[in-house]
């Protein structure tokens, strides 16, 4: 699964190089590139780290003659696609891992059902994965955008995160077999919501189609998650900046 991260990079990359198309025509914009994020270890850690990101989001429906600089949604409901990379946890990523197997990087891929209402939308997305995880992902939550000029755009945002008894046990639960290796109770935790979240995201256009893009988070683990015998901080804070590119797809 090492070749993941490396393919998502190697396609952000030509996306980022390709011209903008033509604005004729119905079409799915997104923010596609680069960046580096600040972010906990793994789900649950308490130590940070510095690791690559791959950025695909912002996805909007696009009306003819829309602009690709478009920084919100029409008025209406919009069905998208919903993509997100998971990075891999290894036993040694930290003391309170060992002895728990491995658990590779997971792609996944699904719907966003989007309604927007002037400078506020809510949503709610849910994906299959696969790799290390085969499970349902996904979240739901509003944003609200404020224009403080002309090139800046920010968002502020609250979301909560769910997944199914698949996807919360294979990353906050506990088998027998983890139990005798690592010390920890074994556990198996149900589905549900796992985590609650509060964001700001910027983006400052440095172009028509390229941009500066940003986001801090701020993130609490709960549920049957929270109650998991090897988390160390049920917190998790992040921080991730990047540079995009606008793409349309159009038809």
């Amino acid at each position: 699964m090492k070749a993941l991260p490396l393919a998502l990079a190697a396609v952000a990359a030509a996306l980022i190089s390709a011209p903008a198309q033509a604005q004729d025509g119905w079409g799915v914009a997104a923010d596609v590139g680069l960046g580096a994020k600040y972010a906990p270890d793994w789900m649950g850690s308490e130590d940070m780290e510095t690791s690559p990101w791959v950025i695909l989001r912002n996805f909007d429906l696009v009306r003819p003659g829309q602009a690709t600089t478009s920084d919100g949604s029409a008025d209406g409901f919009a069905v998208l696609p919903s993509f997100n990379y998971r990075g891999g946890r290894d036993a040694d990523d930290g003391d309170a891992l060992a002895g728990l197997d491995d658990i590779d990087a997971s792609g996944e891929i699904g719907v966003r059902l989007k309604y927007s209402v002037g400078d506020a939308f809510g949503y709610v997305a849910a994906r299959k994965g696969f790799g290390g995880h085969d499970g349902i992902a996904g979240e739901f939550g509003a944003k609200y955008r404020i224009k403080p000029s002309e090139r800046l755009t920010l968002w502020a945002g609250a979301k909560a995160d769910f997944g199914d008894d698949e996807f919360v046990d294979t990353y906050f639960g506990v088998t027998a077999a983890e139990s005798a290796a690592s010390g920890h109770e074994a556990y198996s935790p149900g589905g549900g919501i796992y985590s609650h979240s509060l964001s700001l995201e910027w983006r400052y256009a440095l172009t028509d189609s390229l941009a500066l893009l940003g986001e801090a988070r701020y993130t609490k683990l709960t549920g049957d998650a929270a109650d998991s015998p090897f988390i160390e901080d049920t917190t998790q804070s992040s921080v991730r900046l990047g540079i995009v590119h606008r793409f349309n797809f159009r038809f």
